[in-house]
C-alpha cells in the first residue's frame, strides 16, 4: 500500500515527506495506522549514521489495521502504543528482560527484518526501516507484534507515543531498576523528557530529596513543577559542591540522561557509600572513566535500556497513572502536524520544546 513517510535520503540531511510503498504484514507482524509519534533524541542521533535511505521514528501510537496469520492478542481496531522489539527466545527475554535481548541491536538498529528484507520501498528500491520495531515517522508501519502494547481505547492517542520510549525509559529507570526506597535521595542529570519522567517516578516512589540538574532554567522550573525538591543549574553553579550541600553524606541514587562523560563522573562522585548510578543517556561521549576510589566504597554503575521494562506490562501502568493525573507529562509536550517535522526538530534542537509530538490529524 502507498503511505507517506519522513524519508531520510542521506545521513544528516533533513527529513523529506515522501510517498513510499509498504508491504503487507508477515505472519508475526501487524500493520498500524499511526496517530501520533514523538521525536526522541535517539532519532536525531541515529540520523547521522543509520543506513540510508531510511525511515526513523520510534515513539508511535496508533490503531491496528491488519494482523499476520500467527498474531494473537491483537486485532484490527485495537489501539496500541509502540516500543522496541525483541526476539522472545534468548535467555534475557525468557527471564522477563526483553530490553536486554541478546539480539537487540540486530532487531532494532539494522534497518531490516531478521530475514534481511524491509517492508518499505521507493520505486522498487529498498528503504531501510524497522527502526526500534516500528519506523513510525510514517502514516503507517509494519511492526512485530512483540513491539506493540494494546491500550485502553478511551485514551487519547496523541500523548501516548512518547510513553513507548522517553517516558518509559526515565520512569522505568527509577521504578524498575533503581527502585529507591521511601525517604531516599536521588539526583537526575538532564531535565528533558527522559529526566523529568525519572523525577516524577522518584516523587511517586517517596524519595525525600529529588534533585534536578540541568543547564536550562526553563527545564529546571518544569522539573520542580513535576516533583523535584531541589534544582541546580550546572552552568552557573558548581554542581558537585551544591550536591554536597544537599546530601553531605552522598546521594543514594543518581541517573544520567545526558551521555556526557564529565556529567556522569559528577553523578557517580556525588554518591554515598553503596550508592547506585543509572546510565540512560545516549550522547556525545563514547567512553566514561572514573578515578578508582570513586567506586571502591560500594558505588555501582548500571546501564539502563528502555527503563528495564516489559512494555506490555509497564506501559499500561504508566498510562493509568497519567490518566489519573499522577504522571503529569502533558506540560512537556508540544504538538506539531506531521508535515511540520522540520520545524519540530528545530524546536527540539534549540531547547524551545522538551518533547515534540507529530500528529496525523
Amino acid at each position: 500500500m502507498r503511505i507517506t513517510a519522513a524519508l531520510l535520503e542521506k545521513s544528516s540531511q533533513p527529513f523529506k515527506l515522501t510517498d513510499l510503498e509498504l508491504s503487507a504484514p508477515g505472519p508475526d507482524e501487524v500493520r498500524v495506522r499511526v496517530a501520533a509519534v514523538g521525536i526522541c533524541g535517539t532519532d536525531l542521533e541515529f540520523a547521522h549514521f543509520f543506513p540510508t535511505p531510511a525511515v526513523l521514528g520510534h515513539e508511535g501510537s496508533g490503531v491496528v489495521e491488519a494482523v499476520g496469520g500467527r498474531v494473537t492478542g491483537l486485532e484490527p481496531g485495537d489501539h496500541v502504543a509502540m516500543s522496541f522489539t525483541s526476539c522472545g527466545t534468548c535467555r534475557t527475554c525468557r527471564h522477563g528482560a526483553p530490553a536486554y535481548c541478546t539480539s537487540f541491536d540486530a532487531l532494532n538498529f539494522s534497518g531490516r527484518r531478521p530475514d534481511g528484507t524491509t517492508a518499505l520501498s521507493l520505486g522498487g528500491q529498498d528503504v531501510n526501516g524497522h527502526f526500534l520495531g516500528q519506523s513510525s515517522f510514517a502514516s503507517h508501519v509494519i511492526a512485530p507484534a512483540r513491539a506493540l502494547t494494546r491500550i485502553d481505547p478511551a485514551l487519547d492517542l496523541d500523548p501516548v507515543g512518547p510513553f513507548g520510549c522517553g517516558f518509559q525509559t526515565g520512569a522505568g529507570g527509577v521504578l524498575n531498576v533503581l527502585k529507591p526506597p521511601v525517604g531516599s535521595s536521588i539526583a537526575v542529570f538532564g531535565a528533558g523528557a527522559v529526566g523529568t519522567a525519572a523525577i516524577i517516578a522518584a516523587s511517586l516512589s517517596g524519595c525525600a530529596s529529588v534533585v534536578a540538574v540541568d543547564l536550562d532554567d526553563r527545564r529546571l522550573a518544569a522539573a520542580r513543577a513535576a516533583g523535584a525538591t531541589e534544582t541546580i543549574n550546572s552552568g552557573s553553579t558548581d554542581a558537585a559542591a551544591a550536591l554536597r550541600d544537599i546530601a553531605p553524606g552522598g546521594l543514594d541514587f543518581a541517573i544520567d540522561t545526558t551521555g556526557h562523560e564529565k556529567v556522569l563522573r559528577t553523578a557517580v562522585e556525588a554518591l554515598g557509600p553503596l550508592g547506585r548510578a543509572g546510565v540512560i543517556g545516549i550522547g556525545p561521549s563514547e567512553s566514561m572513566s572514573f578515578e578508582w576510589r570513586s567506586v571502591l566504597n560500594g558505588r555501582s554503575i548500571t546501564g539502563i535500556i528502555a527503563g528495564g521494562s516489559v512494555p506490555q506490562t509497564f506501559l499500561p501502568q504508566l498510562l493509568a497513572l497519567h490518566a489519573a493525573g499522577r504522571f503529569p507529562v502533558d506540560p512537556l509536550i508540544t504538538y506539531f502536524p506531521f508535515d511540520g517535522i522540520g520545524e519540530a526538530i528545530g524546536a527540539v534542537r534549540s531547547g524551545d520544546v522538551t518533547k515534540a509530538v507529530l500528529t496525523f490529524g
